[in-house]
């Protein structure tokens, strides 16, 4: 079953690369509960089949960290980028990326949420396992509000501008 509008998110862990130790997070991946993330905050989720993939790193995650401040004027509390890989790739592409402050970079590195999201996508055949499909949702309190979920190989929904419509 997949995941639509008026649903509550399911509960599940992610992993985030702390880069600065502090006393509630040590330095390296710290796992997070998605349920308490999410507790009394808007968010834009957006989530792609993989990091320092081609359109990936071109677009999608890009847009979000240029309208990193606008989406926030919106009254969007966090703004996550989610792939199934782990939390030490993801810490990379977001250093290269240069998301600090912008965008919250968490790993699904078993893709357990994305399957329980029903978002996940076979790609063995192409040697990449499963992965996430191409989407982004605005979730407010845990609930999705709006969900945009890319046709196989597209690039036209979750981007940051439709988003930034939708908040």
């Amino acid at each position: 079953m997949t995941i639509k509008v008026g649903d509550k998110v399911p509960d599940g862990t992610l992993t985030e690369f702390i880069e600065t130790a502090t006393d509630s997070c040590a330095l390296g991946p710290n796992a997070f509960q998605v349920a308490d993330l999410v507790k009394g905050k808007k968010i834009a989720v957006f989530a792609v089949p993989g990091a320092f993939t081609p359109t990936c790193s071109a677009k999608h995650l890009p847009g979000y960290v240029e309208n990193a401040a606008a989406l926030k004027a919106k009254g969007i509390d966090e703004i996550w980028c989610v792939s199934v890989n782990d939390a030490f790739v993801m810490g990379a592409w977001g250093r290269e990326q240069k998301t600090d402050g912008k965008v919250r970079m968490l790993a699904d590195g078993s893709a357990i949420w994305t399957k329980a999201l029903g978002l996940e996508l076979d790609l063995n055949a192409r040697g990449m396992g499963v992965r996430s499909q191409r989407y982004s949702m605005l979730l407010d309190d845990g609930v999705v509000k709006k969900l945009n979920v890319e046709a196989a190989g597209k690039f036209e929904v979750s981007d940051a501008a439709t988003m930034l419509g939708q908040a």
